[in-house]
């Protein structure tokens, strides 16, 4: 963010940027920080699309297991906030590489479907090998790559399609086994308590 701009922080901090601190955090404990395992990777995602689609009635979302154990998941909200700094360029909120000041430091503050404490979607970002973050809103569309957390692209334009949302697509690092993905109606039951949010699961894996 640029120096002069003051943005309000709800979820995160807009002037955080990059905190490698935080994302190295995660990576020294994986085991304390998702304890529920790749299941709660894509319920951590997921939770994202379900506050919005709490926060405007409805939503959908959809959930992808691939072949090559990679995630992704789609949802049809206003997508990411994405901001125009004093320099003119465009800035997204920094969700994959900041924590979430409602969760991470407050893990008693709400629990995942599984029961797993929800901490937010720097641990997904942190715990994979690499992860694409597409962001489509009223204003542009963007797209971003990370590998562990940490960007290693711009945020790039990318062209309109008359649509909003967010697509993140992760591959979990090895220490996380995909072959633990929860099954399509698991992840269906685990996605119930969400009543805002209708979900599909398209399973592209190999059985």
């Amino acid at each position: 963010m640029a120096k002069g701009i003051e943005w309000r922080n709800t979820t995160h901090d807009w002037a955080a940027g990059v905190d490698h601190a935080h994302l190295q955090s995660i990576r020294a404990a994986p085991a304390t920080m998702v304890p529920g395992g790749i299941r709660q990777l894509i319920l951590e995602v997921v939770a994202y699309a379900a506050d919005e689609a709490e926060s405007r009635g409805t939503g959908r979302c959809l959930v992808g297991l691939h072949a090559d154990g990679s995630v992704s998941v789609s949802d049809d909200g206003r997508g990411t906030d994405t901001r125009i700094d004093e320099q003119g360029k465009y800035v997204k909120k920094p969700i994959m590489a900041s924590k979430d000041l409602r969760f991470f430091d407050f893990p008693e503050a709400q629990s995942l479907p599984d029961g797993s404490p929800r901490r937010g979607i720097s641990v997904v970002a942190a715990l994979s090998r690499r992860l694409e973050h597409t962001n489509r809103r009223a204003n542009g569309a963007w797209t971003q790559h990370y590998e562990y957390g940490v960007p290693v692209t711009d945020l790039l334009p990318v062209a309109a399609n008359g649509t909003t949302g967010t697509t993140v697509r992760f591959l979990p690092e090895a220490g996380i086994p995909t072959t633990d993905a929860p099954r399509t109606d698991e992840l269906l039951h685990l996605t119930e308590c969400w009543p805002h949010l209708s979900v599909r699961v398209e399973d592209e894996r190999t059985t």
